[in-house]
């Protein structure tokens, strides 16, 4: 920007007041137009770091980015933070860098970290969780006491690691109390429980001074499917075969009623409700575990309202998952090892009833390792916090196979 100069020759005392006012809001004018190009510089800086993709390509241009803010100090730490909410995975890493390079350089000049302000970032539950936790490790190396301070009213933060820590502190409380003060404490806990391992502490806690616990419909594991099979499998030539129930998947939804041409004969669907608390369908124990088939397994979701979630599924064997007829996705891939939310999917679930079928695939191998056909599903927030479908009306329990 051109600014332009104006020289004045004061007469008098009312001019020289006059002309000290004019060259005071010259130089705020030159303090704003030296500082408008920095802050230009930082946005740029945080956008050009957001964007990069990977292979190498960008790698100068994201140098001189990190450069430029970390040269910008503790005015770029909540634009970085802020960036970690459109940021590509290696985009957030080198924010992360950027900001954690910043924070060490005003550390080891003793000065204080902008605390107000982060504080002010982590306690924003819109923003990224990861950038929220990130800024609250920087003031937590320097403050252990802002986990006393904040940790306690993040029991239901959208941010897993802060409900975790919450969760600790509560079970840690529960195990000093008794009797009902200590169930009360252990029921506050699960509230916010989203991890495994902390579900199983509190519900074993719990169960042990005689209450009911519900981990299956606490995680939001689906119980209740229809199930229709063996379908061939042999030779592993069956995962890319469209049978008939796929079919079907991928136009008007399966036909719950229908015969179909199986591996061994005729096949129609079945009910098969598990009790595990984990939601474990467990094909081979309780169907038959036939070696290189393929079954099919549907059920219905029935939403309140559109919503953005997560399928969560956990299988030893080969998958395809649909909902609402788009294949969501799918791997071909026999006896790796299983465990909860192995996969993790995000789906938008519309108003109203949702199907979701999945096509689970075993091979022939005779190891014993390589015997399990099973899987676990679960629908969820970005948490991990189940979510439970509204209640199914009365007379359409069957294409469900039941409420869940």
């Amino acid at each position: 920007m051109e600014i332009r100069q104006h020289y004045f020759y004061p007469q008098g005392r009312g001019c020289m007041r006059a002309w000290r006012g004019l060259l005071t809001a010259c130089v705020l004018w030159s303090v704003l137009s030296a500082s408008a190009p920095a802050a230009d510089a930082v946005s740029n800086a945080v956008q050009v770091l957001q964007s990069l993709k990977g292979g190498g390509v960008d790698n100068k241009s994201a140098q001189r980015a990190v450069v430029t803010l970390v040269g910008s100090g503790e005015r770029a730490m909540l634009p970085i933070l802020q960036g970690f909410q459109n940021a590509s995975p290696l985009g957030a890493n080198w924010l992360r860098n950027s900001f954690e390079q910043i924070a060490d350089r005003i550390v080891s000049t003793g000065k204080p970290l902008p605390t107000t302000a982060l504080e002010e970032f982590i306690r924003d539950t819109t923003q990224s969780a990861t950038a929220r936790r990130l800024a609250y490790e920087t003031l937590r190396a320097q403050d252990p006491a802002i986990e006393s301070r904040m940790i306690p009213e993040m029991l239901l933060d959208p941010g897993a690691e802060f409900r975790r820590d919450a969760v600790a502190r509560l079970v840690e409380e529960a195990s000093k109390a008794e009797g009902p003060a200590a169930v009360e404490l252990y029921r506050k806990a699960l509230t916010g429980a989203v991890h495994e391992d902390q579900v199983k502490v509190v519900a074993e806690a719990l169960r042990k001074n005689g209450e009911t616990v519900d981990i299956s419909r606490h995680f939001g594991f689906v119980s209740r499917w229809m199930l229709t099979g063996p379908f061939d499998n042999r030779e592993e030539k069956g995962f890319a075969v469209a049978y008939a129930p796929e079919k079907e998947f991928e136009t008007q939804g399966p036909s719950l009623s229908a015969e179909y041409d199986g591996m061994n004969g005729k096949v129609t669907w079945k009910p098969l409700e598990t009790t595990d608390d984990y939601g474990l369908i467990d094909i081979a124990a309780q169907i038959e575990n036939f070696k290189g088939s393929a079954m099919y397994a549907s059920t219905v979701w029935n939403s309140p309202a559109e919503q953005s979630l997560q399928i969560r599924l956990g299988t030893p064997n080969a998958w395809k998952l649909w909902v609402n007829g788009k294949l969501m996705f799918e791997r071909e891939e026999y006896h790796r090892s299983s465990q909860m939310d192995q996969y993790v999917i995000p789906v938008t679930l519309k108003a109203g009833d949702n199907s979701i079928c999945l096509k689970i695939c075993q091979n022939e191998q005779t190891q014993e390792w390589a015997q399990k056909y099973q899987y676990q599903l679960r629908v969820c927030d970005s948490t991990g916090a189940g979510v439970l479908p509204a209640p199914v009306a009365a007379g359409n329990s069957e294409k469900s196979g039941g409420e869940q």
